[in-house]
């Protein structure tokens, strides 16, 4: 009953504040070539490939950076990490803006690979779950997840905002330098927002001293007892190929506005807009999603996803949408984004599912993670190759095919997963 009253002492304003910063420390190294991609690959004069090797610098720090965040995490307070990733996070979009060469570029990406996960998500995760406490932790991540999305959409939106401020006629009358310093605007307004965010989660973001999840001493997070308990369950190893499965599937959302641009034919704002539009998705079906999963099974609503992705991504594919079927491009990219928002919000929300002991949550969310995100690592490349092959349509068919091979992957891992939670057996 302890814990009960002080969960009820936590302030609303504390879960809004996480989800500020859980979304805007991501905001420069992805979500700004998410919306602007054609613009970010022009301004910094370099290809879909090479944005790829940038992703997989951040990829591979971040993949260390998953092990080694949390014992961290639980060595100092949540917003002291946290403010300092996000501040050294902004200082690297001021460096952005100066548009450093290629090489300049895969050391930023690297450093972010460190602020963010290192630094940030451990300490994230932690104090998410020092907000719900021991009876709210599914509100609480549901919240994180749907919030971030509405966070995303926000910054997306003003970006946009922004970039049309400073561009002064037909955006596809603009020399690319104008274009540059355009876009140069908009990294710089973004770093000045995360910086001043890093100062407010230093400042607000705190907890009782009472409502704190120690269970385990710092020493023994990591521990060879915890890993062999954890590989254990075939659970594990499912959901880690349906999170590198989906998580593959949310890269693609990157190329949204590439395909608007290229194939459909919208000029550059146009298919920024038609990103930002679908990020405003995300909170949405964070919250639907997680309710009916509440009331029925998390795995069953990650099958839907994978399906839902596997449909669309063989419809781009085929070819069949193209700048005479607009209705059909908004329903399919709606629908993609539906299947992947839906199995991204429920990616952890199955730990209970999988009859996975509580003490070891830490230990078995790390481990997943390591093979979970390699698509950090990966996809941008595996993208990269096919859209610089065969630039223009054919390319980005080429790539939702890809895509389709890892949802159908994901299908069947989910199934597998929804049939072994049915199941008394661990």
């Amino acid at each position: 009953m302890k814990d009960d009253s002080n969960q009820k002492k936590q302030p609303l304003y504390v879960i809004v504040l996480l989800i500020l910063a859980a979304e805007a420390i991501f905001i420069l190294p992805f979500v700004l070539q998410r919306i602007f991609r054609t613009t970010f690959l022009e301004s910094f004069s370099i290809n879909d490939t090479e944005i790829g090797s940038c992703f997989a610098a951040y990829g591979t720090v971040a993949l260390v950076s998953y092990l080694f965040g949390g014992p961290l995490a639980d060595r100092f307070k949540p917003n002291v990490l946290m403010s300092v990733a996000l501040v050294l996070t902004a200082l690297g979009g001021f460096y952005l803006a100066t548009y450093p060469n290629l090489y300049n570029l895969h050391i930023l990406y690297g450093f972010w690979g460190v602020t963010t996960i290192f630094l940030f998500w451990a300490a994230m995760i932690k104090a998410t779950r020092i907000w719900g406490g021991s009876n709210k932790q599914g509100i609480a991540f549901g919240f994180l997840d749907g919030g971030r999305g509405l966070v995303a959409a926000l910054f997306g939106s003003a970006g946009v905002i922004i970039f049309s401020l400073f561009i002064t006629k037909e955006v596809e009358l603009t020399s690319i330098e104008e274009r540059r310093i355009a876009f140069k605007q908009v990294i710089t307004y973004t770093s000045i927002a995360v910086l001043l965010i890093g100062f407010i989660v230093y400042f607000f973001l705190n907890f009782s001293e009472t409502n704190t999840i120690d269970s385990e001493k710092p020493s023994k997070i990591l521990t060879l007892e915890n890993f062999k308990l954890v590989m254990k369950f075939k659970a594990v190893w499912l959901l880690m190929v349906i999170i590198l499965c989906a998580y593959y599937g949310y890269k693609m959302t990157d190329l949204f506005s590439k395909y608007a641009e290229q194939v459909m034919n919208y000029n550059k704002i146009e298919a920024a807009k038609v990103s930002t539009y679908l990020l405003y998705m995300r909170p949405v079906v964070g919250v639907v999603i997680g309710l009916l999963a509440d009331r029925t099974k998390a795995s069953l609503w990650i099958v839907i996803g994978f399906l839902l992705m596997a449909i669309t991504s063989l419809i781009f594919y085929l070819g069949i949408i193209d700048d005479s079927t607009t209705l059909l491009f908004i329903l399919s990219i709606g629908t993609m984004a539906l299947g992947v928002y839906s199995a991204r919000v429920l990616y952890f929300a199955t730990l209970e599912e999988a009859k996975i002991p509580l003490a070891v949550t830490g230990t078995a969310v790390g481990f997943i993670s390591i093979v979970g995100y390699t698509p950090d690592i990966f996809a941008g490349l595996l993208m990269g190759y096919f859209l610089d092959a065969n630039p223009g349509t054919i390319g980005l068919q080429n790539a939702f095919g890809i895509m389709g091979l890892f949802t159908l992957i994901g299908l069947i891992a989910s199934y597998l997963f929804y049939k072994h939670s049915k199941s008394k057996i661990a």
